[in-house]
Parts: structure tokens; sequence; C-alpha cells
């Protein structure tokens, strides 16, 4: 959907992962009235259809009467235009009430696993496996689909291969983020992966993926390969995504996204207010993520991948600077490492170059082994 509204329940979570930055178990809860709001809100907000994820913190907090009312009220309320639903949890809360809810609309499942349950308990917690497999195995009775990301850390990068495999054996998709500086505890840049280690853990994976083309998708890749291909990137980290994504936190304000969410300084109104784009627009929040795609229209125009990368991630860039704008997404090295070696591959593989086999009767391009291109025509 082009329009995407992050619902975020509470900011709490039963959890306490290392490097995270979510707040305690008891923070407070949305209430039925503020979806009530954000129906009403949405009637003369935007005409798009739209798709809810529910994020947080912990949204299984929320319970599952929140969910039995809040679901019919958000599709009811946004006809006629089409709605879709996905939810981002570590599963700990699911249970076969919950899963029977979301069954009926076929929500889509996004948790999170760090790999093998030794490595992922270290990182996250001890007894974070067996209570999100849990969660995992009720969600898979009542035929759901579930997906995890993965977070590599400066630590879980030298067991890059233990958990590459880890997916691969299950036969899971592989999605992955890179560690930022935490928000909790007095060392702040214990766990965050360095630039130049994202970088080169993204090409290893790109190697990995053509290795087992047929046996796993690495979904960071394909978006990343997809982006050189299209001119544009294929999810919001590479895009200007202000306008087209909002998150909603448990009062009700409206945040550019729910990594925002719970910074005073980052609400740009409360849906009660019925605020439209011209009022949020107002709003110093809203300045500021324009101000940063004016920054880097000015400082990556020389960039060859400046269309499907767009700086990086607005939040990466600016919060660690206290909100002001100084440079972009600081990944910016490793995105620019991956997307170099993607272009590159691509240039020798459609050119010529020393692993092509030119019969242009028959295949014209046919790489001796698997490709970036072979990636491209996935099905």
């Amino acid at each position: 959907m082009s329009f995407h509204v992050m619902l975020i329940p509470t900011l709490g979570c039963p959890g306490e992962c290392n490097y995270c930055w979510s707040s305690e178990e008891k923070s407070p809860v949305m209430s039925i009235d503020t979806i009530k709001e954000v129906v009403e809100w949405l009637k003369n907000f935007k005409d798009d259809s739209v798709t809810f994820t529910f994020h947080g913190g912990e949204p299984l907090l929320a319970g599952a009467d929140f969910y039995r009312e809040a679901l019919p009220m958000l599709a009811e309320g946004a006809k006629p235009k089409k709605v879709a639903f996905a939810i981002q949890t570590n599963l700990w809360k699911m249970t076969d009430e919950i899963a029977k809810i979301f069954a009926e609309y076929e929500i889509p499942i996004g948790s999170s696993l760090d790999g093998p349950k030794e490595l992922n308990d270290f990182q996250r917690g001890e007894g974070y496996f067996e209570k999100t497999m849990r969660g995992y195995e009720i969600a898979k009775e009542h035929g759901l689909s579930v997906r995890f990301i993965t977070t590599f850390t400066s630590h879980s990068e030298k067991f890059r291969e233990e958990i590459f495999n880890f997916y691969l054996e299950n036969g899971w998709t592989l999605k992955f983020h890179p560690a930022l500086p935490s928000l909790r505890g007095n060392e702040p840049e214990k766990w965050a992966l360095d630039p130049e280690e994202y970088g080169r853990l993204l090409i290893y994976l790109l190697d990995k993926y053509l290795e087992n083309i047929d046996s796993i998708e690495v979904m960071n890749i394909d978006h990343l390969c997809k982006g050189v291909f299209s001119g544009r990137g294929a999810v919001c980290t590479f895009v200007d995504c202000m306008g087209d994504v909002l998150a909603i936190g448990p009062d009700g304000g409206i945040y550019p996204c729910y990594r925002f969410v719970g910074m005073p300084e980052y609400v740009m109104g409360n849906v009660r207010d019925n605020p439209g784009i011209e009022e949020l627009s107002k709003s110093d929040a809203w300045k500021l993520m324009f101000d940063y795609k004016d920054y880097v229209d000015e400082n990556c125009k020389d960039c060859s991948h400046i269309k499907y990368c767009r700086g990086g991630c607005p939040y990466n860039a600016i919060t660690p600077t206290g909100g002001e704008i100084k440079d972009v997404d600081p990944h910016c090295i490793s995105y620019k490492m991956i997307l170099d070696e993607i272009t590159e591959r691509v240039n020798n593989e459609m050119f010529g170059g020393p692993s092509m086999e030119m019969d242009f009767f028959q295949n014209p391009m046919k790489p001796s082994k698997p490709g970036i291109m072979a990636l491209m025509f996935k099905k």
C-alpha cells in the first residue's frame, strides 16, 4: 500500500534485549477510543489505500480484546479504501485467542530472532528464544505467516555463517538490520555494528545468497538489487518517506515514524484534533524531515546511488546529533559498499566479464554461476 500508518499500542515490552531502546512493560497502552479517533482522522486525511502495522514496544501487550475491537473498526472505518494489516511482535504474548483474531484478517507477522538459541539469548536475554518459538508454533497452528528479522551486532556479526545457516536450515526468509547505539545503559556503542563491518557483512550475505539462490530468500539483498534496477528505493530506509509513512503513539500523537514515538520533540499533532497534511506540515518535526531531504539533495547530488538510497534513514542521521542535520545516515558507508558491488557485478553480467559465456543464439548473457540478474528474475 502507498500509505502506511504504524500504530504503536504501547512502548512497553517484557523483553530486555541488550541493545534495545524500549521502555518497561508497564508503559501506557492505547485505548479503543484512540483507534476510533484514528478512523475519524483518516476519513478526510488521504484517499490512498492504507496498511496498518502494529508495532511497539510489544504490541501484543494490548491484549485480545483490543484487537477484537480495533481490527474491524479500522477495516470498516477506512472503507472504501483498501486496508491491509501487519504486526511486529516478539510473540511472547501470542495465544490461541489472539491467533484466531489475526487469522480472520490474514495478518502477516514479523518477529525477531538473532540466530540460534545460544547466540540469540546472549543478545536478547535468557529464555527469549523459547518464548518466541512457543508463540511461533501457536501462530503457525492457526495458519499465520511468520517471518523473523535478525539484528546483527558487533558481537553476532562474527557468527555470520552460523546465522545464515540457521535460516537456511529452517527454510526461513532472512531479513536483518544492524544494531544502532542503544538508548539503554551507559555503553551505547557496545552492541552497535560498525558501518564498514556492516558493508562487508552485506557483501558476504550477497555471496551466500547467490550460492544458495534456490534455497533461501534474503529480503535485504533483494530490496537493494531492485533499487539499483528500478532507480528507486524498495523499502522506507531508501525513499523520501515523509507523508507516506506516519506513526501513531499510545496517546494518539502523530510522528514521522515509529522510531520517533515517545520523543516529544517529534510530535506533529494528535489524531483527536483531526489534523490535515497542511496542519502537520507546520510542525517542527515535519519541517525537519523535509530539511533532511534538501540536505541529501545537496550533499549527495554527486553520488551515483542517490535516487535509490536517498541518504538512508533520517532517524539514523538525526537522533545521534540531538535533532541537528549534520550528515546523512551513518550507514552511508555500508550502503555505498554494497550498492557499488551490485552495480559492478550487474555491469559485468550485462556487458561482459570473466564470468560470462557469450552465446548469442541460445542465451546471450549466460553467467557461469548465479549472479545479480538471477536474483532479479527469481520467482
